[in-house]
Order: C-alpha cells, then structure tokens, then sequence
C-alpha cells in the first residue's frame, strides 16, 4: 500500500515550462476580454506567444462558462477518461475501476498526462487550449482553480457542489472557489502536521511555545521546510493567517504589508537565531526536512501525513507523537490546505458522465477508501471517525483537525507570481539578505505587480 503523498502544492514548480505555458496563457487569453499586461511580462518571449496561441473562436471567459447539470447523472451513458498526473498510490485508476464497476453504464479511465506535477499541468493547459476532447476531467492542484476557470476552460461546477456540500468538508469547498462560483469538486485534501519526540518535549499549543521548548535544550529543535521555493509559502503562510494576517483580503486587494507579517518574519528569524531552529532549514524540503528528524536529534518537525508511515519504519517508531498545527498566541491554529479537485473540462463530450463519476468519487463510502485503500486525506468529515479508517489511519482526528482549520491559499489567476514573490522575500530575510521592513515592502509591491498583470 503506498502512503500519503505530499501535495504538489509543495512540489510547485517554476520551471521556464511553466513560466511560458502560464504566460502563453495570459496573453492568448488577452484576446477574450480587456486586461492590463505588464510591460515586462509583455516583451518576455513574445515569438514563443504569438506561436503558442493557435487559431480558431475565442473561448469564453469564467463569466460565460457552461455549467454542470448535477441531474445529468442519472441518465448518463458511455465513456469518460481521467487525466491527470503520476499515479503512484493508484488511487486514480482504482477510482476509475471502482466506479465502472458500480456504476454498469459508464465505462471510466485514468491517463498519465505527466510525471510530476509541472509536467502534468502543461500537459493540461496544451489540451485545454487546444480544445482538445480527449480529457472529460482533469485531477487538478488546489492552485489551479482560479487560473483555468478564467480561462474559460472548465465547467462551473456550483450547482453540482451546492448539491454535495453536505458531504465535503467546508474548507476543501473553498480551494475550489473562483469568482463565487465553484469550478471543481474535491478529490483527496491534506494539511500540515507537527510530529513531536514525546519524551523530549511536550505536544505544542502554540507557535511559541514550539519555539521556546525547540530553543531549551540541544537534541529540541524544529525542522521546517524553509528552502526557497512554494513550500516555504506554505509554512510561512501557516504562521500568519494563525497570526490574523492574511496575503489578499475578500476583494483581492493586497494586505500583506501589514504588522502581522512583520512579526511573523520577526519570529521566524529570531528562531533560527536563538537556536529554536538550525540554518540548515533554508535548505529543506519536505525528504530532506524528513529525514533530518529521523535522525533523532530534533524535537519537533513539521511535515504532511505521509510522514507518519515513514517514521513507522525507523527507529523513531512509537516514540513520537503527532499534533495539529499550534495556534499563534492570542489567536487561532489556520493550516494551508493542499489536495487534489475534479474538474471538468469545457471540451467533454460527456459531461453527464463526468458528473457520474464525481458524485461517485466525493460519496461518504468511497471516501472511506481514500483513507483505507490509498492512504489519502478524505474530503469526507465522517471518514475520519470511521473504525476502520481509524484502523489504518490512527492519527485521523489530529488530520481533521488540521484541515477543518486550514485555509486556501491566495485566491488568484496569478497564484504562481504570488507565491515566488512570498518565499523570495520570506527567505531573504531568513537569510539574513534582506531587512523585515524592506521585505514586506517589495513582497507587497511585487504581488500587486503580478495582480496587475492579468
């Protein structure tokens, strides 16, 4: 059975793949209604651009986008195929199985449309902007919503996901909001953890009172994924928004030049500082932030769910504990919420049978199968408390406590240039590169330049 695998979320790329595919985007999709472009952005690539485009009608926009008919379902016949990216704990396939085999009258499929995650999101935009009809669902990354549904690439789910809301966790509904509508149904969810050696420290309530007991005594400190890179985004994102700060407000204007960010930043860099954390951590992601705790000489880590297995398997195994991600002083526990959504593709030719299989896959009973069979974090609250996920998945309730306080991330077509401008600016002043104040300066600048450009 494979294990609980970290969202790409923490495995965001910014390769030239992506930075010209997500730029190709913008620009074609200039011709479907006014925008701003920034000049740079404009000038960078502009051959590749024009040649990336393709002919044809202009697709519509989020704001005339076709919707789900969550009653389609019972009538639907036919095939449907899946795509998405590298299968390694088989759940997609297994799904597509399962619902074949109980649902008789659709035959469903998966396809490996890449191996990591970058590739299989320009696997994606190709199709979806070539129109191509191969795909009715695309398995797409909690950061995609916004930018594929203002291009007018997916069905508007909204009336299929008000009629299944009562089985979906409300935070995993969120990642799928664009624009007050929903454009993709959850899958599979996650969010962070703190795992903790038990007879070394104490199970953490808050941020500081983590860092104060990291900081006490040597063998304490706490592994984090502080690399530059969207990993880091998560981890500082996770302080701030349990600190009340927030990146973009419900009207998408910035609000990241606030004094909560300052004393988030503060408090990071006063960690590694004092000892609560090592300068190794601006080199970690998720493996390497691993395996430095399973060496023994670490009090606290933060980490994903898939963690818990692969400690099982050291010597560390029953000797630690797992926790919730820890409440900033005075406020509230806010984790980051990654996963996986089902969106349908504008181009289906059969949508009644996509819809077929999303009510199959987001049912109280196969969500239980996420957990058992595959390992996954369920957008079902009830699998959680089930006896046999329990039996499988022990620190079930420590998870949904994680993600029923998680949030989504920077609601943006954007999401990408957000992102880089966070973990540029929250490294430089880890690494001693750059002044708290000048940070959150250009960070704030920076993301505003990114708003503008779309």
């Amino acid at each position: 059975m494979d294990l609980i695998r970290p969202s790409s979320p923490l495995q965001e790329d910014t390769t030239p793949s992506r930075a010209v595919a997500r730029t190709t985007a913008l620009h074609c999709s200039s011709r479907r209604r006014p925008r701003t472009v920034a000049v740079a952005a404009a000038a960078m690539a502009a051959g590749l651009l024009l040649s990336g485009c393709g002919g044809g009608a202009a697709t519509p926009g989020a704001e005339n986008a076709s919707a789900a008919d969550p009653a389609s379902a019972a009538g639907a016949t036919g095939s449907i195929n899946i795509c998405g990216g590298k299968d390694a704990s088989g759940i997609y396939k297994g799904t597509a199985e399962a619902f074949t085999t109980a649902n008789g009258k659709v035959t469903a499929k998966y396809t490996e449309i890449g191996a990591t995650t970058d590739e299989a999101r320009t696997q994606a935009v190709q199709r979806l902007e070539g129109k191509s009809t191969e795909c009715d669902i695309f398995l797409t990354d909690v950061i995609w919503t916004s930018e594929f549904a203002s291009q007018g690439w997916l069905l508007d789910q909204t009336k299929l996901v008000e009629a299944n809301k009562d089985r979906l966790i409300p935070s995993t509904v969120e990642t799928a909001k664009y624009e007050d509508k929903y454009w993709a149904s959850p899958f599979f969810t996650n969010a962070g953890l703190v795992y903790y050696q038990k007879d070394k420290v104490a199970k953490p309530e808050t941020w500081q009172q983590l860092y104060a007991e990291a900081a006490a005594a040597p063998g304490n400190s706490f592994v984090y994924q502080g690399k530059q890179y969207e990993g880091l985004t998560v981890n500082f994102l996770e302080m701030l928004y349990s600190a009340g700060g927030e990146v973009l407000d419900s009207k998408g204007e910035v609000k990241i030049d606030s004094p909560e960010t300052r004393e988030v930043l503060d408090f990071m860099s006063q960690g590694l500082k004092d000892g609560s954390a090592e300068r190794a951590v601006l080199t970690y992601n998720e493996d390497p932030a691993r395996l430095a705790y399973e060496s023994g000489n670490y009090g606290y880590q933060r980490n994903w769910p898939h963690v818990f297995r692969l400690l099982n398997a050291t010597p560390l195994a029953d000797s630690f504990g797992v926790a919730p991600l820890p409440a900033w002083e005075g406020g509230k526990a806010s984790g980051v919420l990654g996963g996986w959504n089902l969106a349908i593709s504008a181009h289906s030719t059969n949508q009644a049978g996509a819809v077929s299989f999303i009510d199959f896959a987001t049912t109280p009973d196969w969500q239980k199968h996420v957990a058992m069979d595959f390992s996954q974090a369920p957008v079902n609250e009830a699998a959680y408390s089930d006896a046999a996920v329990l039996a499988k998945m022990p620190f079930a309730t420590e998870l949904l406590a994680s993600v029923k306080g998680a949030k989504p991330r920077p609601i943006s077509p954007v999401y990408p240039q957000i992102s880089q401008a966070i973990y540029k600016n929250v490294y430089a002043v880890l690494s001693g590169a750059a002044s708290i104040e000048d940070a959150v300066k250009t960070m704030a600048e920076e993301i505003k330049t990114a708003k503008a450009s779309f």
